[in-house]
């Protein structure tokens, strides 16, 4: 038997994400778990409106989205816990710059995802905003030649637990095993 739950996000695990943005010349990183992928180029976020990294990817039409690993989880939460507006969150890590030069990047995180912002969907509490990828960098020891081999990038997920206890029913969680191969599983259906 299903229960009916009310109009929520229910789409969890995700990756989680810190984003970076340049602020008043200076990087600054906020967490970001609603990361959607858009098409093969392009990247959303949805971040709330009163976030201070909303401000710098405004003003310098970049961000990047960097994937930290399991062993960042304290540093990745505590970038969700406090404003760049108050403190200096850049400091945790070593902020790097590619080919657009306005997107701050973790050395720390494997993976980090440079992009162009492409547009603005003014939403009535979040902005969304979509990235054209213009560069991705990783780690060659997360790498299977070409492809980027996820359990080797060991990535944060986050689900949301129970709206009415926000903060008490919300967690982490590590990646699992591969189960089976994508465009395979399904071919013994097909006759």
């Amino acid at each position: 038997m299903k229960r009916a739950l009310g109009a929520r996000m229910a789409l969890y695990p995700m990756p989680v994400t810190l984003v970076g943005a340049n602020v008043e010349g200076k990087p600054n990183y906020m967490t970001v778990a609603h990361v959607g992928i858009m098409d093969l180029g392009s990247i959303s976020l949805g971040v709330n409106k009163v976030h201070y990294t909303n401000r710098g990817i405004e003003e310098n039409g970049t961000f990047s989205v960097n994937l930290p690993p399991e062993d960042l989880v304290k540093e990745t939460d505590y970038c969700g816990l406090v404003s760049g507006s108050k403190r200096d969150k850049a400091g945790l890590f070593k902020t790097f710059y590619g080919v657009l030069g306005t997107a701050p990047m973790i050395e720390q995180c494997p993976v980090n995802i440079e992009c162009r912002l492409a547009s603005t969907i003014d939403m009535k509490t979040h902005d969304i905003f979509i990235g054209e990828i213009v560069e991705v960098h990783c780690d060659e020891d997360c790498l299977d030649g070409q492809a980027i081999d996820i359990t080797r990038v060991k990535p944060l997920l986050f689900a949301m637990g129970d709206p009415a206890q926000f903060t008490a029913s919300s967690s982490y969680y590590r990646l699992g095993e591969r189960l089976a191969p994508a465009w395979e599983a399904g071919k013994p259906l097909l006759k």
